[in-house]
């Protein structure tokens, strides 16, 4: 049997269009979905073929459906096929083909849903890419976690997935981090020099106050003693410490947010500095290459529309013709001052990817990049002759609660809520988890209440449980040990027909979904997907448990039908097997009991 129940029905299908509509194109084949029905009394899978080959076909759909039910009445495990409404065709399977799934889950074990649809295609997914500015905040959280589950889910996928981290240590906030380090070291050797004479001295102004700093500066007196500042007291006259000091400080900021990483599961394979890369030389490469395929022009780009910023000027500038490459408006690489504007360095990071290989780009950026989006796909398609796509996953901002109240967060005053403080409260788990329960682009309420609780309305537990639930099974089966081996070689043996009851093929049916979510998340670049999956096998499993209460007949152990609890034996172990599946993409850790 076909691992994927969906993908070999799929197959079924195909062949018996061909039969019937042989002029039909490939590309339009390709389209033909098998997908599980919305109502499990419509049958376990149904198919959009005749409503979308209708058109191709010159046919009415009903009569395509009519020819395609006839077709599959014929195919072996198939039990039942009806047409449903204007062109769709449900598909029921004989019980033993949904049996078979448990035998395939239990020899596979976690690799059970590995793909190899995306066989052979490099993909690079950049995520977090956080200024190395500070600790990192419960803003990065919630891409940390998207971006790592959906690496995850692509290699579940089949696909050669990098994970990528991109320093932003070239721009102004990391001379600003300096500055504000430069600040807090001259306090360690005992300054009188106010906060405010200082901040006076500093461009912008003093904009990282933060008392994660102090231990920063310590260090660089351990270093340097007082070599840095003039006498001790103040700002040496010369600036040539400011790239010391800023080396010094995103150093120890990376260092931190490493640790902070590590402590959510997040590790990457690649942390590629903005700096470096100037340095390389890339970005310049990627811009010649733009000027010499005349998509560059010095211009006058039209002033904003609505309120115009502060540091809004008209002048002439070097411009990348993003309009030809569906953008709204040209876009600048140069500053006034002659340095590059972040997208200029960006188009050179991105250039970089691909030179290394990359044939599919995924960059995952908080929603306020929203309207970033367009001219970095422009500019890719331009860098790239259009070989290489980039696609954007955007995550909104989440909102932590306590006691049904906001906690405010504000970085640079240093008094945010970080991501460690996040972590140490409720725990790894359940922050990936929790963070995966909505879809990136949607608001997210993150209640540190309802988080920890152990109740079905969170769903961290109620999956959580499931497994345990599971476990507990399996332990009091092999602890009786008259059951026989409880091993997933010796229970993907058994004879599986005593499994009948609508609560055991209810489950059954959702295991075999789990190769086909796999695919089709993967797709779509939707990690969330996975955990909406669990819940619903948690509420499957769940609900089969409470039967049992009710009815004796339906407890997993029966000393007297030795026979059936280790069909049953099976169920539960193909189950726990599919969760923790699950939530290793998710990269969350299964449990064994509840305590």
């Amino acid at each position: 049997m076909s691992e994927c129940l969906f993908q070999l029905y799929r197959h079924h299908v195909l062949a018996a269009v061909r039969g019937l509509l042989p002029d039909v194109p490939e590309e339009t084949l390709a389209r033909v979905e098998v997908t599980p029905t919305r109502d499990p009394a419509h049958g376990d899978m149904a198919t959009n073929a005749a409503l979308l080959l209708a058109k191709a076909a010159r046919r009415k759909p009903a009569d395509i459906a009519a020819d395609l039910v006839a077709a599959l009445q014929k195919v072996d495990g198939v039990a039942k096929v009806a047409a449903a409404g204007p062109g769709f065709v449900n598909i029921t399977l004989a019980p033993d083909v949904l049996r078979s799934v448990l035998p395939a889950v239990l020899k596979a074990g976690e690799r059970y849903g590995d793909s190899q649809s995306g066989k052979g295609v490099r993909v690079n997914v950049e995520y977090v890419s956080a200024n190395p500015t500070g600790p990192m905040h419960v803003g990065h959280c919630r891409g940390a976690v998207v971006g790592d589950a959906l690496a995850n889910l692509l290699a579940k996928a089949g696909f050669d997935v990098t994970k990528e981290f991109y320093i932003n240590d070239a721009g102004a906030q990391v001379k600003a981090l300096a500055w504000a380090t430069y600040w807090r070291y001259l306090q360690a050797l005992g300054t009188t020099l106010t906060e405010d004479a200082f901040s006076d001295l500093t461009p912008g102004g003093l904009q990282y106050k933060g008392e994660y700093l102090i231990p920063v500066a310590a260090e660089l007196v351990a270093e340097y003693g007082d070599k840095l500042a003039e006498d001790g007291a103040r700002p040496a006259p010369e600036k040539t410490w400011l790239e010391t000091v800023r080396g010094f400080a995103v150093a120890h900021m990376l260092t931190a947010i490493k640790e902070d990483l590590a402590a959510l599961g997040v590790h990457h394979d690649v942390f590629t500095s903005e700096a470096q890369v100037l340095r390389d030389g890339v970005v310049d490469a990627a811009i010649t290459r733009l000027d010499k395929e005349g998509l560059l022009y010095e211009g006058v780009l039209e002033p904003p529309k609505g309120k115009l910023p502060d540091d809004w000027e008209e002048r002439e500038q070097l411009l990348f013709r993003s309009t030809q490459f569906g953008d709204d408006v040209d876009r600048p690489l140069k500053k006034s001052d002659g340095t590059n504007t972040y997208f200029a360095n960006d188009i050179g990071c991105h250039a970089d990817k691909v030179a290394r290989g990359a044939q599919v780009l995924i960059d995952v950026w908080g929603a306020d990049h929203g309207g970033y989006v367009k001219r970095m796909k422009a500019a890719v398609r331009a860098v790239t002759d259009d070989t290489v796509p980039l696609e954007v996953v955007l995550c909104q901002i989440v909102h932590i609660l306590r006691d049904g109240q906001p906690v405010k967060m504000s970085k640079r005053a240093g008094t945010f809520v970080t991501l460690r403080d996040l972590i140490d409260e409720v725990g790894k788990d359940a922050v990936r988890f929790t963070m995966l329960t909505r879809k990136s682009d949607a608001q997210m309420e993150f209640d540190l209440d309802l988080v920890v609780a152990q109740q079905r309305d969170n769903p961290v537990f109620y999956v959580q449980y499931a497994h345990a639930r599971c476990r507990s099974v399996l332990r009091m089966a092999q602890e009786d040990g008259s059951y026989g081996p409880v091993t997933a070689e010796a229970l993907a043996q058994v004879p599986l027909t005593t499994l009948e009851a609508d609560a055991e093929m209810a489950l059954l049916r959702r295991l075999a979904e789990w190769p086909r979510l796999i695919e089709s998340a993967a797709l779509a670049r939707e990690a969330h997907r996975v955990a909406f999956y669990l819940a619903d096998v948690a509420s499957d499993f769940h609900a089969l448990w409470n039967r049992g209460r009710d009815d004796a007949s339906l407890r997993f152990l029966q000393p007297d039908a030795p026979e059936a609890t280790r069909a049953r034996l099976a169920l539960v172990a193909a189950t726990a097997t599919v969760i923790r599946s699950g939530l290793a993409v998710m990269g969350v850790e299964p449990v064994e009991e509840m305590r």
